[in-house]
């Protein structure tokens, strides 16, 4: 099993790869739209394992894994015993040695790492609290589609210090950019994270200075799940981070902004902004079908 390779953090390919698998995702997109017969996976089958729910993870997924020629299974924690009656190594042994690959969206990043130290075929994370790398494929996908290449621009986040900012942490290191991260005192992301990454990800508390110089703008909600009792605390706290108009004047003219989704308009980010007319957050939330399909390309051909 340990020459199995997953999918459980940007680190996990080099950047060279990364590159190459957002190419891709590109490729696959333009041969979608065309029409193109793209099932070259038959009978190939995902297990899709949901500890958290979701939208556009399962929609993209399922679609993905259609278009691609194989089958997805939704696996909820009402229908099977992961983590609660059977261990999740066990869990592990016996899914993989059922299906061809496996997605993981849950909770503790320390689940989708022993899932994967005891599985037979990939894992990707498709979320947990630290870490939400298919965002990153999406959105990484988006900015090369609408402005090339971003290695050497300034990204800045707004907001929580949360899994998304900390997979942006990774993706300053893996994409070659620079990052600033705005957040209230007290919601920074891991300092081990910080530490490792010092020479190109800073942190301050005021969102007009940070983003200063930014090409690209990021943000999301502002209590992510399992937060929703500190909801009204939260807003209380940040609501000067919200992304709006005013905000974005500090940016570069041309800079664009990001969110993954569900948008809690009004809060995190104006509803002026979600609904312009250039705006690229849906074509961002359409790339995780497109950047996913290249993922489990990828991942199904090295583990073939």
């Amino acid at each position: 099993m340990s020459d199995t390779r997953h999918f459980l953090s940007l680190l996990d390919f080099s950047p060279a790869e990364l590159g190459q698998m957002i190419q891709r995702a590109i490729e696959m997109k333009r041969e979608h739209l065309e029409g193109r017969d793209q099932r070259s996976f038959p009978g190939k089958v995902l297990g899709m394992i949901f500890a958290k729910s979701s939208t556009r993870t399962r929609v993209s997924f399922e679609a993905g894994m259609a278009q691609l020629g194989g089958h997805a299974m939704f696996l909820s924690p009402q229908d099977t015993q992961l983590g609660r009656g059977e261990p999740i190594e066990d869990s592990a042994r016996v899914i993989s040695s059922m299906v061809d690959i496996v997605m993981i969206r849950t909770f503790g990043h320390d689940i989708v790492e022993r899932f994967a130290a005891h599985s037979s075929v990939p894992v990707i994370n498709a979320l947990t609290d630290d870490l939400h790398p298919c965002q990153l494929l999406a959105d990484m996908q988006t900015w090369v589609e609408h402005r090339g290449s971003i290695a050497g621009k300034r990204v800045c986040w707004v907001g929580d210090g949360n899994n998304m900012c900390q997979s942006y942490i990774n993706a300053a290191r893996q994409f070659d950019f620079e990052l600033s991260i705005a957040c209230p005192p007290g919601f920074e992301p891991d300092a081990h994270m910080l530490e490792a990454n010092r020479d190109r990800v800073q942190v301050q508390h005021q969102p007009a200075r940070a983003v200063v110089g930014a090409d690209l703008v990021v943000t999301d909600v502002w209590a992510s799940m399992g937060q929703e009792e500190e909801q009204q605390e939260r807003a209380a706290l940040f609501a000067p981070y919200q992304v709006n108009a005013e905000l974005m004047s500090h940016a570069n003219s041309d800079a664009l902004y990001m969110h993954c989704l569900p948008a809690h308009r009004g809060e995190e980010i104006s509803a002026e902004l979600m609904d312009a007319s250039d705006t690229v957050i849906w074509d961002e939330a359409e790339n995780r079908l497109h950047a996913q399909k290249a993922l489990m390309e990828t991942l199904l051909l090295a583990n073939s």
